[in-house]
């Protein structure tokens, strides 16, 4: 299938002008998790059942996935959806319980376990994404992003059975039986890839790739055990000439190794300022991020600040996709984004000329 590219007007839309690192007038801006709980009219379409449910009706997951752009004017749109859509299409065993997240009902193991993940075939196992994905690129007026889960995160649930703050399980895996991690990370490498591509055939203009759990790890482990499944996502998708951004969480670490895994994009959560962020991951890369989420509970002067100090960091330099440093809290008030949205729109610029910034060591 030939990939549906987008329009010229999107081309040079400001989020996918900033992926570029081109002068874009003004810094971009979308939320991770924005179509969710915090928003009313979420709450009034989603009904019960878990996500996955949600996910497999097309006329409600474009729905969700259009009700942020419509109330808070950002400047891209996510699919609704989840890291773990690939895995529960081809039977492996994975539900998303409310308030908890992915559990598994046999968790991976052995080597056997890999016998249970076999390649996505996406018209046949995941038609439903395709179609609202064509339902999007249909109603959006700004790119639309696809997304997948990185091998690693998406092996942690997996290999733990559910969510987890240890990893022990994961971590004993790895380091008992490399070469069964390997494969492990391998079919999962080839997953997403499968499943981002469709989504880019579909018609999405960027993808990003999650590595959630990523900064669980040290350098020396993730360099070793992670990285490479990630490259092989990231430069599995690098015919399609769409940005591609790398995002984990607790990833300070790693923001140098996470740059040389292919992104274009690498996406800095709220622990590291975005000065240090671009510092560290050199000037070959556009950064994404990064006001810490919990900031938008406070009072609007406080998150109007604390904005204004990421937008300073970011020294008007292109390149620079403002967004929170993870997903938005359900307690977060609309009205919040609302202003956040509107301010970085009028005080984020993103054309001044000017060196790239130097270095790429953590």
């Amino acid at each position: 299938m030939v990939p549906t590219a987008p329009t010229g007007r999107l081309l040079d839309s400001p989020f996918l002008r900033a992926c570029r690192r081109e002068p874009a007038g003004r810094v971009p801006v979308w939320f991770m998790r924005q179509a969710g709980r915090a928003l009313p009219e979420y709450r009034a379409v989603r009904g019960d059942g878990s996500i996955l449910d949600a996910i497999r009706r097309p006329d409600l997951a474009t729905e969700i996935t259009l009700q942020p752009v419509r109330r808070y004017g950002v400047d891209a749109a996510i699919l609704f959806s989840d890291i773990v859509v690939p895995v529960a299409a081809i039977g492996f065993g994975v539900e998303v319980a409310r308030g908890v997240g992915p559990v598994v009902d046999r968790p991976f193991r052995e080597e056997r376990d890999l016998d249970r993940l076999r390649p996505l075939e996406p018209e046949a196992d995941i038609p439903y994404v395709l179609e609202t994905v064509r339902n999007l690129v249909g109603e959006l007026d700004v790119p639309l992003i696809g997304f997948a889960g990185a091998p690693f995160t998406v092996a942690s649930y997996l290999v733990e059975g559910g969510p987890s703050r240890s990893y022990v399980h994961t971590k004993r895996l790895m380091h008992a039986d490399p070469t069964l991690w390997g494969r492990l990370l391998g079919r999962l490498a080839d997953l997403s890839v499968t499943f981002l591509r469709a989504q880019v055939d579909a018609g999405a203009a960027a993808v990003q790739l999650f590595d959630s759990w990523a900064g669980a790890l040290g350098p020396r482990d993730y360099e070793r055990f992670v990285l490479p499944a990630s490259r092989r996502v990231l430069e599995g998708l690098a015919d399609l000439d769409v940005p591609r951004i790398h995002f984990g969480v607790g990833t300070g670490e790693l923001l140098h190794l996470m740059a040389e895994a292919g992104a274009d994009v690498v996406g800095v959560d709220w622990r590291v300022p975005l000065d240090e962020a671009r510092r560290r991951v050199g000037p070959d890369r556009a950064v994404q991020g990064n006001l810490d989420p919990a900031v938008c509970l406070a009072p609007w002067e406080v998150v109007a600040d604390e904005a204004r100090d990421v937008l300073t960091r970011a020294g008007g330099q292109p390149g620079h996709v403002f967004n929170l440093g993870h997903g938005v809290l359900p307690e977060t008030d609309p009205v919040v984004l609302e202003r956040l949205v509107e301010l970085v729109h009028a005080e984020g610029r993103a054309d001044v000329p000017g060196p790239a910034p130097t270095g790429g060591g953590a």
